[in-house]
Formats: structure tokens, C-alpha cells, sequence
């Protein structure tokens, strides 16, 4: 009889929270690092995250928790890392035990500031982790629905078929359907880039545009997803699926989005700074825009969406003019 292979999560935040929640529906022991000691105390003795989904209550028999992220990957067969894209390096930078012989997930929708690749790529490069035992969890899914155990929809893609079908049989549940995919880059590249149209249909909310304008913005940016990921991987895909225009939409309307919140509060006058100092969690599409504005300088894909965040987010630029001359653009 085959073994259970392991599982472990990295992170302490709110979809790392749900990650682990969807685990312990089909698993004994989970292997969970988080930095925080008092967050850790705090489950062990309260059965619930004090910071992010506190509603969520945890069997603590099945957790193995460790603020040591040493520990958990020396004890995981399959990892799965749901950590903000903009602390990825500083996490890893701890890191002792080789990740070589380790099954990869991301659950992270955002890229690696330090040297703007997306996480599957900084892992290859960095860790020599290889293609086959990378692979992708995505929406659409948020991690406040998950608390709430509303039905929800995630892709989990692995060039390894059974690889992504192990991962998917953990996750699933009576609330959770999972679906898989060969489609590593596209879909990772989409979870990235959905963060950037969330925050440009936030700013268009602030600036007091409507749901008509929000509708033709939403129409373009799939389209103009569509031609970025051909430019940076070419493959035969279906953008209209889950993964990609669900994930957008998701993303892009939904009260949870934090990306969508970010892009509200700039496009109602605070600066960027201010908005990020307001939010106590991460906006990946924040670092998500500057990625993708220069990889998208090599490869030539028409973006004028990512091209007017970038201006509003990175250049200083009045969003209400930005956002006048896109309209324009629009069709």
C-alpha cells in the first residue's frame, strides 16, 4: 500500500489559513509554519487564528505548528506556500533544507519583487526545484468563502497529471471542487495579473465610474490577459475557463478583494502609501504592476490597462486623468 505523502503549508495569513482549514477536512496532521510564536500559541490554545479568520475553528490534534520553516519542510512531502509574493525571498533566505526532492505548490497570486519572475520560475532558478514537482493553486476562490464553507471552485495545475490529483484529492470537499490543469505559466501568470485589473476597477469605483464602465473594463482586461500570457507562453488555452476569466471576475467585483479595496482608495485620493498603511494585508497587485509593466517592456503585448496602473501606482500620475485618456482606449 502506497504511502500518504505529507503535507505542509508556509504561512500565517488568511488564504494560508483557509489552505489548511481545506486540508484538515481529509488529513490527520498537517505541517503549518507561520513566523509569529504568538499566533501559534494562540491557535494551540484558542483552536483559532487570532489575526485572519478567526471564525475558522481548528481540531489542534491535527496540527503540527512550528514557527521554524525548517521544520516543516524537512516534514512535508508536498508543500504547499501561501506567504505574500513580497516576502517570498526574505522567507526562503532562512531556509537550510533542500527543496529539491519536495512537490511544490504556490497558492501565492503575485511576483517575486527581488528579481520579477513568477514564483514558479524563482523557485526553478533559485532552488532548483524542478517543472514537474512545481505546480499552481488557483481560484476562483476567496479565503473569507472558504471560512464560510460556501461552495467554491479551485484549479490545481502540475505538468505532473497525478502530482496535481494528489494535491486536488486534499483539497476537495464538500464545499471545495477542484479541477486540473497542465497549464503552469498561464495560470500562474493570470493569478498574477487579475491582482492588477482588480486594482484598476477599484480606481474606476473611487473615481465614481459605474457598473457599465466596470463591465467594458473587465471585457478588455481578459482580453488583454489573454495576450500577455500568449506572448510569455504560448499553449492552447481556454481564457474563458475558471481559472482565468473566473478568477478575474472574482477578483475584480467581489467586497473581499483586497486589490480591488487597494485600487478604491487610490482612486479616492490617498496615496499609495497611505492606502498600503491602512490595509493591514498585502495588495499583490501592487508589486504585481511594476512585474508585469517590465516584463511586458520585452515582450510587446498591447496593455493599456497594466499600462495606466502602472502610471497612476508608479509614476505618480492623477488617476482621473490616467483614467480619462483609458476610457478612450476601451472598447
Amino acid at each position: 500500500m502506497e504511502k500518504t505523502p505529507t503535507f505542509g503549508v508556509i504561512g500565517g495569513g488568511s488564504w494560508a489559513t483557509a489552505i489548511v482549514k481545506m486540508l484538515s477536512e481529509n488529513l490527520d496532521s498537517i505541517n503549518w509554519y507561520m513566523r509569529s510564536k504568538t499566533a501559534i500559541h494562540h491557535i494551540q490554545t484558542q483552536d483559532h487564528n487570532p489575526n485572519y479568520l478567526s471564525s475558522v475553528e481548528f481540531n489542534v490534534e491535527q496540527l503540527r505548528l512550528s514557527n521554524d520553516i525548517n521544520e516543516v519542510v524537512a516534514a512535508s512531502d508536498y508543500i504547499i506556500f501561501a506567504i505574500p509574493s513580497a516576502f517570498v525571498k526574505k522567507e526562503l533566505d532562512n531556509l537550510t533544507v533542500s527543496l529539491k526532492e519536495k512537490v511544490i505548490f504556490s497558492a501565492i497570486k503575485g511576483i517575486v519583487p527581488e528579481t520579477s519572475l513568477i514564483v514558479g520560475e524563482h523557485f526553478n532558478r533559485e532552488y532548483d526545484v524542478p517543472d514537474e514537482n512545481f505546480g499552481v493553486i488557483t481560484g476562483p476562490c476567496h479565503a473569507e468563502e472558504v471560512a464560510l464553507e460556501r461552495l467554491s471552485y479551485l484549479t490545481i495545475a502540475c505538468q505532473n497529471e497525478e502530482k496535481a490529483r494528489i494535491m486536488a484529492d486534499h483539497l476537495q470537499s464538500d464545499y471545495i471542487t477542484c479541477k486540473t490543469s497542465d497549464d503552469v505559466t498561464g495560470t500562474e501568470y493570470a493569478a498574477m495579473l487579475k491582482n492588477i485589473y482588480a486594482i484598476a476597477a477599484g480606481i474606476a469605483h473611487g473615481l465614481g465610474y459605474g457598473d457599465n464602465f466596470q463591465s467594458v473594463l473587465m471585457s478588455n482586461a481578459i482580453r488583454e490577459m489573454k495576450k500577455f500570457i500568449k506572448k510569455v507562453h504560448k499553449m492552447k488555452r481556454n481564457i474563458n475557463d475558471s481559472a482565468y476569466l473566473g478568477d478575474l471576475l472574482v477578483t475584480g467585483y467581489s467586497v473581499f478583494s483586497r486589490n480591488r479595496m487597494f485600487g478604491n482608495m487610490i482612486g479616492k485620493g490617498y496615496t499609495v502609501k497611505s492606502a498600503q498603511m491602512e490595509m493591514n494585508m498585502v495588495a499583490e497587485g501592487y508589486y504585481a504592476t511594476e512585474g508585469a509593466y517590465k516584463i511586458n517592456k520585452e515582450k510587446g503585448a498591447k496593455t493599456p490597462i497594466i499600462n495606466a496602473v502602472y502610471a497612476i501606482l508608479y509614476e505618480g500620475k492623477n488617476p482621473k486623468k490616467v483614467f480619462n485618456k483609458l476610457a478612450e482606449k476601451l472598447d
